[in-house]
């Protein structure tokens, strides 16, 4: 058994866990904040056997897909001392960021 944990951005996660669950996978949802770009993430946690194990990957894959977004970067110093002035970035947002682990023992009561 494998125990995934999968980040995925706000936007992503609705998708995800349609998809998720439509394939018959269970999944438990934790609200988390990415340190980056200090925006939403939900974190989720799916307990799968290890013969469903590269479906649920496959899932993940398929709707957490990578794109470019514009955002405000953190403020930076122009020619005045103590000025700050936001500019935007382009970044890459979306996708996910997956762990995997073995689970020794599963409970369910």
């Amino acid at each position: 058994m494998k125990l995934i944990i999968a980040i995925v951005q706000d936007e992503d996660a609705a998708r995800l866990i349609s998809a998720l669950m439509n394939e018959g996978y269970s999944v438990t949802k934790l609200a988390t904040t990415g340190g980056f770009l200090r925006s939403g993430n939900t974190t989720l946690l799916l307990g799968v056997d290890d013969s469903k194990f590269q479906g649920a990957m496959h899932v993940i894959e398929t709707v957490c897909k990578s794109r470019k977004q514009i955002v405000t970067s953190p403020s930076t110093i122009t020619g005045d001392v103590g000025s700050y002035v936001p500019y935007p970035v382009e970044v890459m947002v979306g996708g996910a960021t997956v762990f995997v682990l073995n689970v020794e023992q599963f409970v369910k009561m």
